[in-house]
């Protein structure tokens, strides 16, 4: 993605484009997130076949896995989140579950398992690089507009008047 300058950008410029970068955040870490409890049910099928148990002993660690990527994760202020599973990061992470059999995951062999889980760990690889570059631009956004307050080129009043 282009790097655009944040000093060059208008005061109102500068809060748009943070608060779109915020936004997308906003789908990328909720696909991102179900991209890794995917990845943690292929790989608690795996071992609950290495330990000989039945489907239904996978329960509890089930409950685990989908309880740690639910209530876990670095605490942030809450945002409004609208419904994000109709975008096209979803879209591609469920492509790839359809494509590898994730919804028939007890059915599948060792092989289609470890293959399921190399294309979701790549995906999810992918999402996280895309992230940690959104954090960098929202991290020179935020610079900005920390250093426009601190050096009264802006304002709290103006923020009021928005």
């Amino acid at each position: 993605m282009t790097s655009l300058d944040p000093t060059a950008l208008s005061l109102d410029e500068l809060r748009s484009l943070r608060n779109e970068l915020q936004a997308e955040d906003d789908v990328v870490s909720y696909v991102r997130r179900v991209a890794q409890a995917r990845v943690d049910l292929v790989r608690a099928e795996v071992h609950r076949r290495e330990r000989g148990e039945r489907p239904e002993d996978i329960s509890s660690e089930l409950r685990v896995v989908l309880s740690s990527h639910l209530t876990g994760g670095a605490p942030r202020p809450p945002r409004p989140v609208e419904d994000l599973s109709e975008h096209a990061l979803s879209d591609e992470l469920d492509a790839i579950c359809a494509e590898h059999g994730f919804s028939r995951i007890e059915d599948l062999s060792i092989d289609e398992l470890q293959h399921l889980d190399q294309q979701l760990t790549s995906f999810e690889r992918r999402v996280s690089d895309d992230r940690r570059d959104r954090f960098d631009r929202l991290d020179a956004l935020s610079a900005e507009l920390v250093r426009r307050y601190r050096e009264g080129e802006a304002s709290v009043d103006g923020l009021l008047g928005s």
